[in-house]
């Protein structure tokens, strides 16, 4: 039962908001009382943690298993941001920026797992792409994959770019395509250009 009541709350939570879906409509939309979500969940605050700990597990697991699979690093870009597109429903509900105001707490230790995660994805993906010459070699590792941490997680935010005239998904795409325009050699922007395009067509 508990486990069915996270993956109702997580398919609302990501469609909706954290903050805009109440107990009362995951009660509904499992067609139970509130009281029985409130045995296994002590207050709407519990819920939300648990069921971040579900995305974030999810997550994790599905980045890793993209990484250890090799791909070309800039095909392996895609698929992460695939991969994550949709399982967060393209984030319509800006769901992450919702934690980050309602449930500070909860959104500081899932930004650190997320950071170590992106840490250790993101300098192995810089690392191979140098090794294939399709990523410049003069580059600070550790500041280019703390630069993309930072501005994946800026362009969440709906202060800094407003839904009503920046599209989640135009937003990664185009961060994307500043990031690997930058570390790319000749080589990488010829590979880019017919990933990307294959991608976005």
């Amino acid at each position: 039962m508990k486990d069915k009541i996270i993956l109702k709350s997580v398919d609302l939570f990501l469609s909706y908001g954290f903050k805009s879906v109440t107990m009362d409509d995951i009660a509904n939309a499992l067609g139970m009382s509130k009281k029985t979500i409130y045995q296994h969940f002590n207050n709407k605050t519990k819920l939300v943690e648990s069921t971040t700990l579900y995305i974030q597990k999810v997550i994790s697991e599905g980045i890793s298993k993209i990484c250890s699979l090799n791909k070309n690093p800039i095909e392996e870009i895609y698929a992460i941001k695939h991969f994550v597109s949709d399982h967060l429903k393209n984030e319509k509900s800006s769901p992450q920026f919702q934690l980050k105001k309602y449930y500070p707490n909860i959104y500081k230790s899932i930004k650190g797992h997320q950071f170590e995660l992106m840490y250790r994805c993101i300098q192995t993906n810089i690392n191979r792409g140098v090794q294939l010459g399709i990523y410049r070699k003069n580059m600070n590792i550790d500041f280019i994959t703390r630069l993309y941490f930072n501005c994946v997680m800026a362009i969440k935010d709906d202060d800094l770019f407003p839904l009503k005239t920046f599209s989640k998904t135009m937003l990664v795409e185009n961060y994307l395509e500043y990031h690997l325009r930058g570390i790319c050699t000749n080589k990488g922007i010829q590979m880019f250009n017919v990933i990307s395009k294959k991608h976005n067509s």
